[in-house]
Order: structure tokens, then sequence, then C-alpha cells
């Protein structure tokens, strides 16, 4: 069925140089890509990172919005035992010459579409919904919007205070963190458990209305999904990006 806010954006090659790298967590870093010339995506996409000098791939969405230019933002999560993540958290260093290749993916905006906005956002899987966030509200978009993140524990949780801010700025945006894992005697006062239980809880169990792009790993999916078709929305209004490992 046609899409009326898909672009169509060629696929091509991107190659750049790695102009930082940021601990975001104990467990995902920032990997910041200059491209040499800027890359042209819709929020939400993802592109394929050539690793170790161009033997194999993986792919990873988009963190940063596109209005940035030319330096692409990567959060890359490290999978124990896993070959590609490994190299990237204890080979890759600044100055690196790499390469990119996309736009790709199917997960974007709806934007001509009247209906408030939910993200629901595990692990590294807040990247493709803060790209659509940032790109959403430097636009001037006015609709309610909501993101409902979660981590195992404070110390996962990243670009928190950047949430927290732009809560504070835009009345239109509502940011719901859930811990599932923070230790009881914490000075944690945000929710406590699962994102789809915090989306439950912050909604009242009734999510009409709205438009749904969910971004993780398949189970904290499949559960969102499950809530948010007992909350009565349903699939015509839900979209995904699942991540998955190579295993």
């Amino acid at each position: 069925e046609e899409e009326p806010d898909a672009a169509s954006i060629p696929v091509r090659d991107f190659p750049g140089t790695v102009s930082r790298i940021e601990n975001l967590t104990p467990t995902i870093k920032g990997i910041f890509i200059e491209t040499d010339e800027p890359m042209h995506f819709q929020a939400g996409q993802y592109v394929n990172f050539f690793l170790e000098g161009g033997e194999y791939s993986r792919a990873f969405s988009l963190a940063n919005p596109p209005s940035t230019g030319r330096e692409v933002e990567l959060n890359i999560r490290i999978v124990p035992g896993g070959r590609g993540t490994t190299w990237v958290h204890e080979q890759l260093k600044v100055g690196d010459r790499v390469r990119l290749s996309g736009p790709y993916g199917r997960f974007f905006v709806r934007k001509s579409a009247p209906e408030s906005l939910l993200f629901m956002a595990g692990g590294s899987g807040l990247s493709s919904p803060r790209s659509m966030i940032l790109d959403l509200l430097e636009a001037g978009d006015t609709r309610p919007m909501t993101l409902v993140y979660g981590q195992r524990s404070r110390a996962e949780l990243y670009y928190h205070d950047q949430f927290l801010a732009l809560a504070e700025k835009y009345p239109n945006f509502s940011y719901v963190p859930a811990l599932s894992d923070e230790p009881a005697d914490s000075d944690w006062s945000g929710f406590r458990g699962f994102v789809h239980d915090a989306a439950r809880a912050h909604f009242d169990n009734d999510f009409r209305g709205h438009k749904a792009y969910l971004c993780g790993p398949p189970l904290m999916i499949d559960a969102c999904i499950t809530t948010l078709m007992q909350g009565r929305l349903f699939e015509r209004d839900i979209y995904m990006e699942k991540f998955f490992s190579a295993a």
C-alpha cells in the first residue's frame, strides 16, 4: 500500500572518519562518524556499518536527527561474545576511516497522520525514537508525543538528562523512564518495571488516538504490542523496529 510519508532515498556508500567515541553507559558507546558528504535520510532509518576493514557489516539505527549534517551517531551496545560489537568497543578509535551504506528501513514517522505519538524503546533501541523526536521537535510539531524508555538500571539510562530538559522545554513532549532491575534501596523515584507496564500505567490502559513506534529487543516489542492491543490500539497504528543480534 502507498505510504504518503515515505521518502524514496537511494542507498549509497558513505565513507567517513570516526570523529568521537563516547561512553553513554557501561555497555553502550556513542560512535560519531563524520561522513565525507552529508547523508540524506528519514528519522528512524538505519545504516550498515562495515567493520574490521570492511570484512562484514552490522545494521545500526541512526541516533541523530537528519539536520545534523555530516556527523552521524550510532549507539552500539556490546553483545557478550559478539564479534562486531566487541570489535567496535575494543578496537575502533577516533580517526579511523570507516564506511557506512544506507539509508535503509521503513521505520519513520507518519507525519501526515493527525494522531498523537507514542514512542516505546528499550536498551540501545532508543536511537531511532531519539532521532524521530528531535526531528519532530525541531520542525515545530505540536502533536502530543510521549517517550516511554526502559533500561535495567540507572547506570544504563542514557540521554536521560536531555529528555528531561526536552520535556521541560516542550509542553507537548512527555518522558517516562522505567527501570526493571534497579536496586530497591536506590534513590530512583521513577517507574520500576518494564516499558509496557510503564506505558499501561501512564495511559491508564487506553492507547486510542495514538500512533505507536516501538524499537528494541524482540521480547520487549512483543510485550508492548500485547499491551497496546489490550489498550485498544491495533496493528494499523503500530510500527516497529526489532533489534536482533547476529546470533
